[in-house]
């Protein structure tokens, strides 16, 4: 059985691989998971040495297909235990990352099971896809707001991120999941947009634009 520290080091490594051919830096692993450079390291070599990932100093480390399944079951906790805690206790969107950040280290194939059969849920509260009992994450294409042209529409899909100040702040200016956003026009001097969402208009920072996924529609 791991550790809570060694689950939550490969699942940063999960969320920081962009190209699974390259390595996760030990500093940027440490800045993820707000820790030591040198305490990294030696947790990689305790991973490293346990097959969950391949590391080379200078190289950084790379999880094997082990360590990416035992990752993926960590983040499909985490995941069903959020739509659990919106659905189910009617927590909101901003409160239970923290909340899901302890319950995923349970140990209780039966329980997640369980938490997956209540309404078999494909996506998390703040849109990001549940990897299936095998391991299988399906990623839908997706562009950030802010990338879209004058003119052009998206459906808001998911966020980058997903802080409770963010979440509360989409919250106060009804910017919700699924909602249809058109570029209406941008501000020469900041970049802010003016958009329309569904059946109002608001002016949003480019910050903010930035942090919103879509699917053009």
């Amino acid at each position: 059985m791991l550790t809570f520290s060694e689950e939550n080091h490969l699942k940063s490594i999960f969320h920081l691989s962009s190209d699974p051919e390259l390595g996760v830096s030990t500093n940027s692993i440490a800045d993820n998971l707000n820790t030591k450079a040198s305490s990294v390291t030696e947790m990689l070599k305790k991973l490293n040495d346990k097959n969950l990932i391949v590391y080379k100093k200078y190289h950084g480390a790379q999880l094997t297909e082990k360590g990416r399944k035992t990752a993926l079951n960590i983040i499909r906790k985490h995941r069903l235990w959020e739509v659990f805690l919106v659905d189910k206790l009617n927590f909101k969107w901003d409160e239970v990352h923290e909340i899901a950040e302890q319950l995923e280290h349970i140990q209780s194939k039966k329980l997640t099971n369980e938490l997956d059969k209540l309404n078999f849920p494909t996506k998390d509260p703040h849109g990001d896809p549940i990897p299936n009992p095998a391991g299988f994450i399906k990623f839908t294409p997706k562009l950030k707001l802010s990338d879209l042209n004058i003119g052009e529409t998206g459906k808001f899909i998911g966020v980058k991120d997903s802080s409770s100040t963010f979440l509360k702040y989409l919250d106060k200016r009804q910017i919700s999941l699924g909602c249809n956003i058109k570029v209406l026009h941008q501000e020469e001097f900041d970049q802010s947009l003016h958009v329309g969402l569904d059946d109002t208009n608001l002016t949003i920072s480019i910050k903010t634009a930035s942090n919103l996924y879509i699917t053009k529609i």
